[in-house]
Order: C-alpha cells, then sequence, then structure tokens
C-alpha cells in the first residue's frame, strides 16, 4: 500500500525497484516488530541491574535491601528475556538499539516505575500468568506505544518505520494477548513470508495494481457519483484500487478476505469514516461484478 501511494507522486519510476523496495519495506517491519519485544526485554533487564544497584547501597534500607521483586519477575517479561530464539533472530539481524541508545530504554522503565498501573500491580498479593499478561499489555498500551519521545527516536532511525508502528504496535499487543506459560518460543516470531507465493503475491499485487491504475481509478470515479475525487483520501484510493484488483486479477482470493483486510488496513492508516466509505463502494462494486459476470473466483465458497 505505502509503495503505491509513493508512487501517486512519482512522474517516472522503476517499477522492478520498487518491487525490491516493498520486500525490503516488509523486512524492515519485522525489524521494527522485533525491536519493539526487545524494548521489553531491554527494560525487564534494566529493572534488575536497578534493583541490584539500589540493594547494594552502603546505607540501603531494609526495603531497599529486599526489595518487591514482582515486576522483575513477571513471567512474561521472564519469557520474553529467556527467548533465545528472539535473542538469535535480533542478533542475526544485527538490531542493537536499545544497547546503543539504553536512555530510552530508561525513559520507558521511568515512566512505567511512576505510573498507577505498576503500583496497583506491585501492590497485589496474587500472582498468575494470566495477571502478569494483562500488566504487560496495559504497560504496552498506556506507556509504550504512546510515547511520544521513542516516538522520536524510531522516526529518526528509520523514517518509513513510523508508517508502519501502529501495525507492528497492533501485532505485538495481539502476539502477547495468545502468549500462554506453556507457548513455544517460536509462538512470538512468526514467519514474515509463508512461503516464496507470498513474497511473490505482494510484488504481484504491486505490478499489476500499477499497471492497471486508470482503469482502476475510473471504475471508482464512476462509482462514486456523488463525491469529488479530490474529496476522497489518498489512502482510500488507494485502498481500493488495490481491493478491486485483487477483486478482478487475482481468482484464488475469496471476495469476503479481500474486503475484510482492506477495511482493516483502513482502520489504521486512515480517517475515522474510510472504514464505512470504502466498504460502501466494495459492496457495490462486488455486487455490479457479480451482475455483470465479471468476477472470475475458482474454488467452492471464494464468491
Amino acid at each position: 500500500m505505502q509503495t503505491i501511494y509513493a508512487l501517486g507522486s512519482k512522474e517516472q519510476f522503476d517499477l522492478q525497484n520498487e518491487d525490491k523496495f516493498t520486500v525490503e519495506s516488509m523486512n524492515q517491519m519485522y525489524n521494527l516488530y522485533l525491536l519493539m519485544l526487545d524494548l521489553m526485554v531491554e527494560v525487564h533487564a534494566f529493572a534488575k541491574a536497578e534493583q541490584e544497584k539500589i540493594s547494594k547501597k552502603i546505607l540501603a534500607t531494609e526495603e531497599e535491601k529486599n526489595p518487591n521483586t514482582k515486576f522483575i519477575k513477571n513471567q512474561v517479561l521472564t519469557k520474553l528475556s529467556d527467548n533465545s530464539e528472539l535473542r538469535d533472530e535480533i542478533s542475526k539481524r544485527k538490531l542493537k538499539h536499545w544497547r546503543q541508545n539504553d536512555e530510552y530504554v530508561a525513559i520507558i522503565y521511568n515512566e512505567i516505575v511512576a505510573s498507577d498501573r505498576y503500583a496497583s500491580y506491585m501492590e497485589e498479593e496474587e500472582t498468575t500468568f494470566k495477571i502478569d499478561r494483562k500488566l504487560i499489555i496495559d504497560l504496552y498500551t498506556e506507556i509504550i506505544a504512546p510515547n511520544d519521545k521513542l516516538y522520536d527516536y524510531i522516526e529518526d532511525a528509520r523514517l518509513t518505520w513510523i508508517d508502519d508502528l501502529p501495525m507492528i504496535n497492533m501485532a505485538v499487543l495481539r502476539r502477547l494477548g495468545k502468549l500462554k506459560p506453556a507457548s513455544p518460543e517460536s509462538s512470538l516470531l512468526p514467519s514474515l513470508f509463508k512461503n516464496e507465493e507470498d513474497v511473490h503475491f505482494g510484488t504481484e499485487l504491486l505490478e499489476k495494481t500499477v499497471a492497471n491504475e486508470t482503469f482502476l481509478a475510473n471504475e471508482i470515479t464512476e462509482n462514486t457519483p456523488n463525491w469529488d475525487k479530490e474529496r476522497i483520501a489518498d489512502v482510500d484510493m488507494v485502498l481500493i484500487k488495490m481491493a478491486l484488483c485483487e477483486f478482478l486479477k487475482f481468482p484464488t482470493i475469496p471476495v469476503k478476505v479481500t474486503i475484510n483486510e482492506y477495511l482493516e488496513i483502513s482502520k489504521e492508516y486512515s480517517t475515522p469514516k474510510s472504514s464505512i466509505f470504502i466498504n460502501g463502494i466494495l459492496d457495490k462494486l462486488v455486487k455490479q461484478y457479480e451482475r455483470e459476470k465479471r468476477l472470475k473466483k475458482e474454488g467452492r465458497g471464494l464468491k
């Protein structure tokens, strides 16, 4: 989507290079996903180091000598920190951001410790995996995801990451939400591509959407007579074009799958009312294509 959106402002471009850019963009999105998991690992390590440092103070109080260890024993943080597959993947990709810029780890840790959510958790006597998981999800949602300083750092580290961040944050929260005590290490490390067909699909969708740009734009214009083209958000135009391309050029993808996918993307990337607008246009065009027998879907249940 981002590649097609960017191409709209270019007078000339090399589609082969854009294909490579698309694959690289997906790889960089995965790097950002790993970094957001690694941030929690580093916050956990920072918390342990801070507690150890305080307990060794010459004039440490009794409370400092025997601190509340509930946070550093949090089962989800421990599971993340002990995940050797995650550690190996981060090492392989040379993602050293938080080790080289540990001031951001300190910022997140200090905001966590100062939060009411942290205080209430530390006061609870009961400890279960479910309670520990809820804390990490809440801290990620309330402190990590909306942090302005972290946002600025990520934007400076790689400009394209800032557009990817909302989707990555949702992916992290979904993975954490499904985490269980017996979950294998691989449960936090989904494959970037299922197979070579997955990679091919991304580049093919790009190529076919760009190749049919004029046709797809006319389809939208002709079916939004009460809308000035200039009033339709650029992102909405791109999403509708991609969806129409899937309807007409990808016979093995079910119509419902296409619609649901682009409605979800619109909620993340476009205006609050975009999903309603996009759903209305796609629904109207699907019915029209069915009447005109233009939907050539293969296999049972694909319409």
